[in-house]
């Protein structure tokens, strides 16, 4: 069952105090040490960003994928100066992305490094410093590209979903030579792997609660390898089956690259942005647990290139929402770039930065906002990575240098990041629900670990507040429990400790 566009906009009317400012990015590139994401056709897809504070100093560090080329970890200085760290066994190379979470347990953020061959787990310690763990994960060696994980009930890591792309040993390859995927179990000091069957060349997971409000995880697939067979895929992780249309859900068949999810409609149900060859499909959730294709009206599917001639299809890879301009409505960035040399599609493809407006469509800003970049775009991240209470914008370019923006948007509206930590292994509190209300509108967001293309970020849920004065923030923790707070100020990093 679909919405109409005026539902879609029903509440989020109220939240604007006007048309919001008008986004504007610095290029602080020349900020970050050379970086480029390198290598041929095992490195044409990958190419992740994590963003994650090691340091302790509230400001995000960044680890780049590099492909054939190291992988760097990135200290953040301040003022936008990044500086390589160490990485043990350095150089790292093969990674085709990362994601920040704590495997161990004991509250500090480690590193899941996704790569073509064995994958490696980076156990976190003080000051940025990282040991590997080689030991904790079975003996693979595949092409993974897609990552994801959860908390059980009373378990004190987490459980974890690798995707695998084609298996590279398979002689009748690459099309129809899907890999397999796997569940990785806590065991004693590691991990035990199981076998998540049919798998369709995934490019991105996510375990996020669906339309039903149950963990539900997500698997987007690349359709150029399955062929005929497959479809985007979702997998009840309490009943560990595959859901089907007896359930609500019937997969369509995508290019799939990347996944997003947030509540953009303002009825407290997560909404899906599957990113693509051809199109960006966002799927809107509905009260009845299904969901129905955004409207064209809506302008999600960005589906050519905004600037320049190439009137080519475009190709979307990393998806991320999040409110550039602090107005209280959930933007969006999407990378984008051709996997080489895809006649068919754009080759100068600009990336997407599409606001959302009052009324709940969004608007193409990227070119006036100075992030239209046309290189061959993949990973990406908007982190505060000053901590003024603006999102900041990181991309990883294949064969191209990196890139790093500021947000220097005039005019923002009032902000609050919600920083949550509880007891127990699950320390980040991750698979929480947030409500922030303001000006009689609430704002529903969850800490996950996955998603996007080949990276993500750990740390505060930041949300934009408009105008908005005052505050309440209500917390659903992991094990169902709910509390509730009143911020004393905002403009600031909200700390709750269950």
């Amino acid at each position: 069952m679909g919405k109409s566009l005026a539902a879609i906009g029903l509440g989020l009317i109220l939240a604007a105090s006007g048309l919001g400012a008008e986004p504007r990015f610095e290029d602080r590139s020349a900020g970050l040490p050379p970086h480029i994401y390198a290598g041929g056709w095992e490195h044409f897809v990958g190419g992740g960003v994590a963003a994650f504070d090691c340091s302790g100093d509230g400001l995000p560090e960044l680890f780049l994928a590099g492909g054939e080329a190291p992988a760097q970890l990135l200290g953040n200085g301040g003022d936008f100066g990044f500086t390589p760290l160490p990485l043990p066994g350095a150089p790292l190379t093969g990674v085709t992305g990362a994601y920040p979470l704590d495997l161990t347990g004991d509250g500090v953020l480690d590193l899941f490094v996704l790569r073509v061959g064995p994958n490696l787990i980076l156990e976190g310690g003080p000051d940025c410093t990282f040991t590997p763990r080689p030991e904790a994960l079975p003996e693979a060696d595949r092409w993974s590209t897609a990552f994801t994980a959860w908390w059980a009930p009373g378990a004190d890591r987490p459980t974890l979903a690798v995707g695998s792309y084609v298996d590279r040993a398979d002689p009748e390859g690459p099309f129809g030579t899907c890999d397999v995927n796997v569940i990785l179990t806590p065991d004693g000091d590691g991990w035990r792997d199981a076998p998540l069957v049919p798998a369709f060349c995934p490019l991105s997971m996510l375990a996020a609660r669906d339309a039903r409000d149950r963990p539900t995880l997500r698997i987007s697939n690349d359709r150029h390898y399955y062929l005929h067979d497959g479809a985007e895929q979702m997998w009840d992780i309490a009943e560990a089956r595959f859901l089907g249309p007896e359930d609500g859900w019937e997969g369509p068949q995508l290019w799939g690259m990347g996944i997003a999810s947030r509540d953009v409609t303002g009825d407290g149900l997560p909404e899906v942005m599957l990113t693509s060859m051809g199109d960006q499909l966002l799927q809107i959730a509905s009260a009845d647990g299904t969901y129905s294709a955004a409207p064209f009206s809506q302008g999600t599917y960005a589906q050519r290139p905004h600037t320049g001639e190439d009137g080519r299809p475009s190709t979307g890879w990393h998806a991320e929402f999040g409110d550039v301009d602090n107005d209280g409505r959930a933007d969006l960035f999407i990378a984008k770039g051709n996997v080489d040399q895809m006649p068919g599609l754009a080759m100068e493809d600009p990336n997407n930065l599409l606001m959302q407006q009052p009324d709940g469509t969004f608007l193409e800003t990227a070119a006036a906002a100075g992030v239209a970049s046309k290189t061959r775009s993949r990973g990406a991240t908007l982190a505060d990575l000053d901590g003024d209470g603006r999102l900041d914008l990181v991309v990883v370019n294949r064969r191209a240098a990196a890139e790093l923006h500021r947000n220097v948007t005039e005019g923002t509206g009032r902000w609050l990041a919600v920083d949550l930590r509880q007891p127990g292994g699950n320390a980040f509190a991750v698979g929480a629900l947030v409500t922030v209300r303001a000006d009689g509108v609430a704002q529903v967001q969850e800490v996950t670990v996955g998603g996007g293309h080949a990276g993500g970020r750990a740390g505060p849920l930041h949300f934009g507040l408009g105008g908005a004065e005052t505050t309440e923030v209500v917390v659903d923790w992991p094990d169902g429990t709910r509390s509730t707070h009143i911020p004393d100020a905002l403009n600031r990093v909200l700390r709750i400790t269950k």
